[in-house]
């Protein structure tokens, strides 16, 4: 037991010494440690010490490396400041020595001529004084119309600068030619969209034709011309004997009021023909349309003054019909006379305006050219709007 205590003892102190970490089999013997235990020790505490040696060493090593690496880019860094030093003092000597054969007369600059002589020279090439003005102005730093020797640079940066400046010109060169192919395709495709809407100037056949349409709402409109058309005299009248024979050849078409109006419906959505024949049939439409409605009129004030007990007399009611056809006689002479002179009757309050939001135009073709109608169009807009929000 006492020995096994000396042993632990001579340990401890082993671990603070620094002979601890040569210690010797004998020594240990010599102390009175058994053999066994004292080998443990020593092959315990030489690798404790070989280890802390080794990463000592590591370290040093490490810290060496980084100050050589530090070293070699320094010197890397100050060779290379050195070369580019020389490079610009070659670049300095060569646009010196360039700025005195251009510098023909002595004078400490390069003109505009000067420079268009010595470039010529030394590329062996005409240029445009035009691109020679260009070139001075990249370099002209000054503004003054002229290089000094701290502006002038080498001839290479010369040939660079017109081969950037060519460049630049077949780029702007090709863009205006794709610009001038457009505007061509954009004219062409308008004029075939003017084609297919027919928007010419109306010829006498189209003046003419287009007058024809207003027949439709006069036959529907001689209703209300009866007391005038109704006189003694009305057989010797020739333009009344003519207006007799066509509504007599109208009325006797079954359905001829349907008949006319899904025609010239039918007709008015047809782009070949002119505009103004087109314009014409849609608005003797609505004029038609527009009859209806004196004569709901009368029939509602029939009835108002029959259930006041006070019913409209016949005079009044011949006076309401005759106005009505003298509106309508000068609204269709008005239409008449505009298309014989080739312009759109389009000054009919309300009417004319709805006829006309009714003609097809050149805003109802896609961007390839396909003819859409208003309302479908509408619906496809509203249909990529939908698709938009949802995304």
């Amino acid at each position: 037991m006492h020995q096994v205590c000396r042993a632990t003892a001579l340990a401890a102190v082993a671990l603070t010494s620094t002979e601890a970490f040569v210690t010797s089999p004998h020594s240990v013997a010599r102390a009175g440690l058994p053999a066994t235990r004292a080998a443990t020790f020593v092959a315990t505490a030489r690798p404790t010490r070989a280890t802390r040696l080794f990463a000592a060493e590591d370290d040093d090593a490490q810290d060496n490396e980084i100050a050589r690496l530090q070293q070699m880019a320094a010197k890397l860094r100050a060779e290379a400041a050195s070369l580019e030093a020389d490079k610009a003092k070659q670049l300095a000597d060569a646009a010196e020595k360039a700025f005195n054969r251009f510098d023909l007369n002595s004078d400490g600059e390069v003109s505009l001529s000067e420079l268009k002589t010595g470039l010529e020279k030394e590329l062996k090439t005409e240029i445009s004084e035009k691109r020679v003005k260009e070139l001075l102005e990249a370099f002209d730093t000054s503004g003054d119309g002229a290089l000094q020797l701290d502006e002038f640079v080498t001839v290479d940066r010369f040939r660079n600068q017109l081969e950037s400046l060519a460049r630049e010109e077949k780029r702007l060169a090709a863009e205006a030619e794709q610009e001038s192919k457009r505007q061509e395709q954009e004219a062409l495709l308008a004029e075939a969209k003017l084609e297919f809407l027919n928007e010419k100037e109306p010829t006498m056949t189209d003046k003419v034709v287009s007058v024809l349409p207003y027949l439709f709402p006069l036959m529907d409109g001689l209703q209300y011309g009866r007391f005038l058309l109704g006189a003694d005299d009305a057989g010797s009248n020739p333009f009344l004997v003519v207006l007799a024979l066509l509504y007599t050849l109208y009325r006797s078409i079954p359905f001829s009021g349907f008949v006319a109006f899904f025609a010239l419906n039918f007709l008015a959505g047809n782009p070949s023909l002119n505009r103004l024949v087109r314009f014409n049939m849609q608005q003797a439409i609505f004029l038609d349309i527009a009859l209806f409605f004196p004569s709901l009129f009368v029939g509602l004030g029939g009835l108002i003054a029959g259930a006041a007990g006070s019913p409209t007399s016949a005079v009044a009611g011949e006076i309401f019909s005759d106005a009505v056809f003298g509106t309508l006689l000068l609204t269709l002479a008005y239409c008449a006379g505009s298309s014989l002179f080739g312009k759109e009757p389009d000054s009919i309050p309300l009417i004319s305006a709805a006829v006309k939001d009714r003609m097809p135009t050149i805003d109802m073709f896609d961007d390839e050219g396909r003819f859409v109608p208003r309302e479908f169009r509408n619906e496809d807009e509203e249909n990529k709007s939908d698709d938009k929000d949802k995304k």
